[in-house]
């Protein structure tokens, strides 16, 4: 074995890093290995040599498939499969813990309440696999996992890859599928078509051996314990443990049935009778099954008299034994949801990508190939394969009606709100004249409330209408922005997260409102919240911690501390987008992966090609804007540092030079844009409460001075090229609007304004040579980028994009303004001629990213000889997030709170 173990591990070299054998089957040799790709460890199993020479790789491959998508709490997935060299091998994950052999070797029996929690949780992952036309055909206690008192099935239609691939050839080997001890008699009969009864006769066979310390049939050979199941009928389980209830002995003895019709017929009924007192009775007067179900009785024939006096004995110790053996609670259970290559989670925006069903059935996701556009998918819990949903193409933040009948999600080009029914059907726009959106909820009262940024919290019915005003945003109080509301069942409450200018994932808070009144109050820091129909509020903070709190809507505030419930959830951007759900029957799913305030700083070039602005700039520094000096040797960034809730700015030396922090003190300093000279740095800063324009030397000496403030906050500076303007944007929020002014550098003693209509204009940039303005504007319905001439703005004006766009930005040979889409994430060039006057020529798509581009201010910048662009990616890796799935989520909520 050495020699084929030494053999094993040169060939799966680039794969797996062999560390020691974990045993040997009849079938394969564990082992425990190392997944280079992923840095885990796994169960390397490989078929024995003449195993794999009758079956043949291509045939044991093809069968093999047929299981990996098997998911299920229950069922210890399959990771991979394939051949190398001579060997066929397939990996499962590593589970530290032991069998239930183990235990039951160690034990030897077990009590009569675990045995039977393993069986109902054995039995429900065999009726999954049922229901998807796979039988395990080898369920045994050397198959049965224990991890974290959890069992888990592993193998899974393993023997079935095996015994259809080997076909009739397999007994030339003398090896079987199947253990002898826990073959049902059709299978050990060597009937090859078998189906979820023989599961069933198996898994009564292991419940047996758990109860009574022995399988129901023993032998000195492999022949005499198949002869004594083909022809012998076991013990009673109480004849070696009457303590067992009547109906668990009842339902043993039905499971162990020679015939496969006298048995139950799922294996969901098997388990529903072992957690059913009642059973006894009915199985007693059941056709084919033995009414001796307790110790000591005589088969035989009985007289009426004799059934009424078994049916009283059996309501009484029915009775009796509710008392004392309850149902045995559902258990808490989470497990990670994989997704095929087609139809994988679309992880990479700071939006919601996934919504469930009140119910829990049904998961809805934002999802699709890397070359088509996301869209929504609908996977239904008992289902491998999800199903598009037509006509969501460019949907995001989806969510449930009440009744579950239908999703609602937005879209772009325009920004929109839609529904659909979930059986499919053509969506129904209710509006398509957002601005900045970041969430619904559909309440019980039949109107969708949604954050409508800049006019904050909205609604409006489901069945169409005019908008309505809930909560509008506080400009005294600097609110920009609410996110990800939820209306409560009470039809009169709704909590929803609240942004202040400038702050912050750290600084977001939750808010609870009377939807009537417009009463509201803070309730918690956090960046995302869920009420739970337990009275929990969930809330989740800005480093991925997922915590519960009593709450109650009446006085909208908590009634009780908070508890720690998970770590790691993912929160996304610094927008603090967090993908959880919860139904009302308490299945929670959430997405786990790296935290915010990651992003990298990257070139990227014009063909997309992305590279690190320095691979060993390893600060601790949460980016949140940056800008490029003008000779391109310098990047100033806004970002923070650790767990500092106040941003600062800082100067980096390109490519790989030091790190120059140029802010310091509690205020938020944030979105930096360079002098003309490149000696200092403008930026924005609250230190005197509204953001307002400081400047200070690039070198970090001095002090920072005060250049100009507004009546209201500014959202973004730039120089003009001649040096004699700033101009400057206002928070685009804090009036309703964004409005465009500009400042005259020793002339003016305010700004003045240049845009300022009824509508949104945004992310100002000026052309080279200080004569042509372009920005954005919403004044289509959706937002458009626009240029105009420079300072007289009233002069003309040309539309740029054609389909929705955001952040323009100049070439610095001014001959192309780039800006990026506002449905998909691509980056455009269009040709423009400058002089005489302006011209809009040929627009061209460079690039798709996941890049943060911006949408009201600046997120990249441009290399001064127009090659490449500076921009912020997710981490590297960050795409690998995992969607996490937790059964029966309220009942481990309760008892966490009770403690």
């Amino acid at each position: 074995m050495t020699e084929q173990t030494e053999q094993l591990k040169t060939a799966l070299a680039d794969r797996y890093v062999i560390e020691r054998e974990l045993g040997a089957g009849g079938m394969a040799v564990v082992y425990l290995a190392n997944d280079i790709k992923h840095d885990r460890k796994v169960a390397l199993k490989v078929l024995r040599p003449e195993l794999a020479a009758v079956i043949g790789a291509e045939r044991f491959l093809a069968e093999i498939k047929v299981t990996a998508n098997l998911q299920h709490p229950h069922i210890l997935p399959l990771h991979d499969s394939g051949e190398a060299d001579t060997f066929l091998y397939y990996v499962m994950p590593y589970v530290e813990g032991e069998t239930l052999r183990n235990k039951l070797d160690r034990e030897k029996q077990l009590g009569i309440e675990e045995a039977v929690e393993i069986s109902c949780n054995v039995a429900a992952a065999l009726d999954y696999a049922h229901r998807h036309d796979v039988v395990h055909r080898d369920i045994k206690p050397e198959n049965i996992l224990l991890h974290d008192g959890q069992p888990m099935v592993a193998d899974f239609g393993i023997a079935l890859a095996v015994s259809h691939a080997g076909g009739t050839r397999l007994t030339e080997t003398g090896l079987s599928v199947g253990t002898p001890h826990y073959m049902s008699p059709e299978q050990a009969m060597g009937d090859r078509e078998l189906d979820a009864r023989s599961d069933v006769y198996s898994l009564g066979a292991m419940l047996y051996e758990m109860l009574v310390g022995e399988p129901p049939y023993t032998g000195p050979t492999a022949q005499a314990i198949v002869a004594k199941v083909i022809t012998e009928k076991p013990a009673l389980v109480t004849a070696a443990r009457p303590t067992t209830p009547p109906h668990v002995a009842a339902s043993i003895d039905k499971s162990l049935q020679k015939l496969p019709a006298d048995r139950f017929s799922s294996a969901a009924q098997f388990a529903e009778a072992l957690v059913s007192p009642g059973a006894a009775l009915l199985m007693t007067v059941t056709p084919g099954v033995r009414a001796d179900a307790t110790a000591g009785r005589t088969r035989g024939s009985r007289s009426p008299t004799s059934i009424a006096t078994v049916a009283i004995a059996g309501l009484a110790i029915a009775a009796a034994a509710w008392g004392w053996l309850r149902p045995v609670p559902r258990p808490v259970t989470r497990f990670a949801i994989a997704l095929p290559e087609d139809q994988a989670l679309d992880g990479a925006t700071p939006n919601q990508h996934i919504a469930l069903s009140p119910d829990g059935t049904q998961l809805v996701y934002v999802g699709g190939g890397q070359d088509e556009a996301p869209r929504l998918w609908v996977r239904a819990r008992d289902e491998l394969i999800a199903r598009p949903l037509a006509g969501t193409e460019g949907a995001y933040n989806p969510f449930f009606s009440a009744d579950g009948r239908q999703v609602g999600f937005f879209t772009e080009q325009p920004r929109s709100l839609k529904v659909v029914p979930l059986s499919g059907g053509l969506p129904l726009t209710l509006t398509d004249t957002l601005l900045g959106v970041s969430g619904a909820s559909w309440g019980p009262d039949g109107y969708i409330y949604f954050d409508a940024d800049p006019g904050g919290l909205q609604r409006i019915r489901a069945t169409g209408g005019q908008r309505e005003g809930v909560i509008a945003l506080d400009s005294a109080e600097r609110e920009v922005g609410v996110a990800w509301p939820q209306a409560l069942p009470d039809g009169r409450t709704v909590i929803y997260r609240m942004r202040h200018a400038g702050d912050g994932p750290a600084s977001f808070d939750i808010v609870a409102a009377d939807i009537e009144s417009g009463r509201r109050q803070t309730v918690v820091r956090a960046v995302f919240a869920r009420y739970t129909s337990s009275g929990h509020l969930l809330h989740v903070t800005a480093e991925g911690t997922l915590l519960a709190a009593p709450f109650d809507p009446g006085k909208l505030a908590l009634s009780g501390l908070p508890v720690t419930l998970v770590e790691g959830i993912r929160v996304a951007g610094g927008f603090g987008a967090v993908d959880l759900t919860l139904s009302e029957t308490g299945t929670l799913l959430y997405l786990v992966g790296p935290p915010a305030g990651t992003s990298e700083v990257v070139w990227v070039e014009r063909d997309g090609t992305v590279q690190p602005v320095d691979p060993d700039w390893s600060d601790d520094l949460a980016v949140n804007s940056l800008a490029l000096s003008p000779d391109g040797t310098r990047l100033a960034v806004s970002a923070r540092r650790g767990d500092e809730e106040s941003a600062d700015i800082w100067v980096k030396q390109l490519p790989d030079g030091p790190l120059t922090r140029l802010t310091f003190g509690e205020s938020t300093n944030y979105r930096p844009a360079w002098t003309l000279d490149g000696r200092s740095v403008l930026f924005l800063s609250n230190r005197e409460g509204t953001y307002a324009v400081y400047v200070k030397r690039a070198d970090g000496t001095g002090s920072a001075e005060l250049v100009v403030q507004a009546d209201r906050a500014i959202g973004e500076v730039l120089p003009s090229p001649d040096g004699s303007r700033l101009v400057l944007r206002t928070a685009y929020a804090a009036a309703g609007r964004g409005d465009i002014a500009a400042f005259r550098i020793g002339a003016d003693t305010a700004p003045a304004p240049l845009l300022g209509a009824e509508y949104m204009e945004v992310t100002p940039t000026l052309s080279p040579d200080g004569r042509w303005l372009a920005y954005v504007s919403n004044e289509s319905g959706r937002p458009e980028v626009y240029v105009r001439p420079f300072p007289d703005v009233d002069g003309a004006r040309w539309q740029v994009s054609t389909n929705g766009g955001w952040s323009p930005r100049w070439a610095h040979s001014g001959r192309e303004l780039f800006f990026r889409g506002s449905s998909a994430p691509d980056l455009y060039a269009v040709e423009v001629q400058t002089s005489p006057t302006f011209v809009v020529g040929e627009t061209r798509t460079l690039f798709q990213t996941i890049a943060e581009l911006g949408f009201v201010r600046h997120l990249y910048a441009v290399s001064p000889d127009d090659q490449r662009f500076l921009m912020l990616y997710p981490p590297h890796g960050s795409g690998d997030v995992q969607l996490v799935r937790v059964e029966n989520f309220l009942e481990d909520l309760k008892r966490r709170m009770q403690q």
